[in-house]
């Protein structure tokens, strides 16, 4: 595990730029750093040692040296891939995974991508041919950011490190801000500043004497397929879950598990204890709000299999003591809210492991989200057109009003029947809606985006996938956008800014694609989600955490910033450093502010807000250095 960097041009690039591009993300690897230099290539790493910890360090070479690599990730099948290398004459240096890669590279060329099985991001230069071969693995556990000028081609795993070089540009992409303000995230490709791009997952790179292609070597093929009976497919569900799980438990550092009380990282620890000889340390954070407190669930797990249980409680003055420092790490606008227990979970195992496993994909392979089941209950019914508009208007006024869950509920099943079958997942999935954005938006704003849609992101996906059953649809969606864009980057952030490594056997791709072919009245029953998983798991988790409701991994977000947050809200969101950036009218802002302290929840969107002007002031007119001092939090609030 690893953070790269690199540049290559048609002229000599400068090796100071990239180790400088490398000493900001020394977090991602403190146990050592690697370069190499030459007429056309200047590539860096910094290296957490996981494996071949004496002898793994990069850039690694082909026999005679004109291929080298540099590597983020974790190889599984790295042995079985060497052995059959050796076979061919390949000789190695090294004992380590990131090797196979430049003897696959010679092996296959670009297709070496479709032999690997883990998570990656790498760089791949070819000095002969002056090629340069960047990709990342299948559903983008591991990031990658390029940056094209001229003839030249910057690429790092942090936003920061690209954004180390005082001369690139520092101007807000209002696209990206368009679809960070519906999603809560910045999707691939863009970045929050134009200029700068996140390589998809599933996809490569080649850049070639000055030139650049992109092009996607996977998509997980929901096409339905013959399965045998439930109880034949809940037996292989185990199976694959074991399997997956045992070639990430290898390890040379020590290893754990996050344990939220859920059934995906029950069954993670499950899996775990059957395949170990010790007991399994586990990793819970806990809040003294119960209704986000799941501490009961998970002590439920590690008692039944005897693991070393550790837990922390996060409290509204820790979220705030934090979040600087949570801001800074991100580099870019991101209002997950549950990225500040996700940070608390990962300082805590790091305390006592170097690696976890955790229970992301679950979810997105087998049916977990209660949206499935309702967007599944409504079906594609569609009002009549001449209905659609007055029902998404009178469906967004009962939505934003009163206090009554009941009542928003029934408002937002009316807009989403307003809405076209298409985009009424993206408007189930948005925070900032069409209509609320248009709200928000500064006149200026207004022209820049009148012809940009963020639910066609959405939208293209559902109508371009191959399943013939919107339950299989939907998370086709996810793992498209939501699953890359907003879950896997919070728990790379956060686990890497302490140097901990997380493996997902969930996201075994070998798992995903068997689970991509069962029928979708499997995975959601009526109102039961992920019914198949519940069934396999029957065998090794206590009933009752089966048969209980899904909780996220949610915060009490709306109380902290009625609040311990709120002070730091009202200081950053109306003073006049936000109002001169002529992005937002001020007076929606302040209605936002206002409403949410009369008991009306815009909690969501608040912090969608506070994020971006947090990130603004942190990073984005600065280098987002995590050593550079950010703002102090304003004085609490009172709370009673």
């Amino acid at each position: 595990m690893c953070g790269v960097a690199g540049i290559v041009s048609t002229s000599p690039p400068d090796p100071q730029q990239v180790r400088a591009m490398c000493r900001l993300i020394t977090h991602r690897g403190p146990d050592g750093e690697g370069y190499h230099s030459d007429a056309n290539a200047a590539l860096g790493m910094r290296r957490l040692a996981i494996i071949d910890v004496v002898g793994g360090d990069q850039p690694v070479y082909n026999e005679d040296r004109t291929v080298a690599a540099v590597f983020n990730g974790e190889i599984y099948n790295f042995v079985e891939l060497r052995e059959q290398l050796v076979a061919r004459g390949h000789r190695f240096a090294t004992d380590g995974d990131t090797e196979v890669l430049v003897h696959l590279y010679e092996e296959h060329g670009e297709d070496l991508v479709t032999h690997l099985r883990g998570m990656f991001a790498f760089a791949i230069w070819d000095m002969a041919r002056r090629r340069l071969l960047l990709a990342r693995d299948r559903v983008g556990k591991k990031p990658l950011y390029y940056r094209q000028s001229g003839t030249s081609l910057a690429f790092a795993s942090e936003l920061k490190a690209l954004m180390a070089d005082a001369g690139v540009s520092r101007e807000v992409d209002p696209v990206a801000l368009h679809h960070y303000l519906t999603y809560q995230y910045v999707p691939a490709p863009w970045s929050i500043y134009r200029g700068v791009s996140k390589l998809p997952p599933g996809h490569l790179l080649v850049w070639q004497d000055g030139e650049v292609s992109v092009r996607r070597y996977w998509k997980l093929d929901f096409t339905p397929r013959p399965v045998g009976s439930e109880r034949e497919a809940a037996e292989r569900a185990r199976e694959l879950l074991l399997d997956a799980t045992r070639v990430r438990m290898v390890s040379e550092r020590p290893l754990g598990a996050f344990l939220s009380g859920g059934i995906d990282s029950s069954a993670v620890v499950a899996a775990m204890a059957r395949l170990s000889d010790r007991p399994v340390k586990t990793f819970c954070i806990g809040f003294d709000d119960q209704r986000f407190d799941e501490r009961e669930y998970a002590a439920t797990v590690a008692r039944r299999y005897g693991t070393d249980h550790h837990e922390f409680v996060v409290a509204g003055a820790s979220a705030l003591e934090v979040l600087p420092t949570v801001t800074r790490h991100f580099d870019e606008p991101f209002a997950d809210s549950s990225a500040i227990p996700s940070f608390f979970v990962a300082e805590l195992s790091r305390q006592h492991v170097t690696v976890v496993l955790n229970g992301d994909g679950g979810d997105e392979s087998f049916g977990g989200y209660r949206r499935y089941a309702y967007m599944n209950r409504v079906g594609r019914r569609q009002a009549p057109p001449r209905l659609q508009g007055l029902l998404n208007r009178v469906g967004s006024a009962l939505a934003e009003s009163g206090t009554a869950p009941r009542l928003r509920r029934v408002g937002r099943g009316l807009q989403l029947l307003g809405e076209r079958p298409q985009h009424r997942y993206a408007s189930l999935m948005s925070y900032f809606t069409n209509e609320s954005k248009d709200a928000l938006y500064t006149k200026a704003m207004h022209e820049q985006l009148a012809h940009v849609d963020s639910y066609d992101l959405i939208g293209e996906v559902f109508d371009t996938s191959r399943s013939d059953e919107d339950v299989n649809r939907l998370m086709d969606v996810d793992v498209n956008t939501y699953l890359p864009g907003d879950l896997l980057v919070k728990v790379d952030i956060t686990t890497m800014a302490h140097s901990l490594e997380a493996r997902s056997p969930f996201l075994d791709h070998h798992l995903m694609e068997w689970a991509a072919g069962l029928p979708g009245r499997w995975k959601v029953d009526g109102q039961v989600t992920k019914a198949l998983l519940k069934k396999a798991m029957a065998p090794w988790l206590p009933s009752e955490l089966i048969t209980r409701p899904k909780a996220g991994f949610g915060v009490p977000l709306a109380d902290w910033l009625r609040c311990e947050l709120r002070p730091l809200a009202f200081d950053l969101l109306t003073d006049h450093t936000a109002r001169s950036r002529g992005l937002f009218r001020p007076e929606v802002v302040r209605g936002l502010l206002q409403d949410h302290d009369e008991g009306r929840d815009r909690s969501t969107r608040l912090w969608s807000l506070l994020q971006f002007e947090l990130w603004h002031r942190t990073c984005g007119e600065t280098s987002c250095d995590t050593a550079t001092a950010a703002p102090e939090p304003a004085a609490q609030g009172h709370c009673g």
